[in-house]
């Protein structure tokens, strides 16, 4: 069991930061006024989702796939945790990882990808 809420909690950290990168990105560019910005944030934050499936994690907002997460430990290529970055919406770029959840300066997680 302990694997697992290693796991949730790294998946939770990889969010955190997607979505601290997203607050980060919205203030930066100053377009609108506080509450604007606030609601806007909110927004990006609430539609930040993920499911779960046989072999991937899948992040995505609203309908768009943010990253793959391997969930496995029996990929011939990558380890469990690994970002993939996204090549359709069903399927991950397999060229290489983008990082993995267990080594989080590993990813540079960008609220657009990474």
């Amino acid at each position: 069991m302990k694997g697992v809420t290693t796991m949730n909690t790294e998946i939770n950290n990889y969010l955190d930061s997607i979505q601290d990168d997203y607050k980060n990105f919205v203030t930066r560019a100053g377009i609108l006024n506080d509450s604007g910005q606030t609601d806007r944030i909110k927004e990006f934050n609430d539609n930040l989702t993920i499911s779960f499936g046989q072999k991937y994690i899948k992040v995505m907002n609203k309908s768009s796939v943010h990253s793959f997460i391997v969930n496995t430990d029996k990929d011939v290529k990558f380890q469990k945790g690994d970002v993939l970055m996204a090549a359709s919406w069903k399927a991950p770029a397999r060229n290489f990882a983008r990082g993995n959840l267990f080594t989080p300066a590993s990813i540079k997680a960008r609220w657009m990808g990474v």
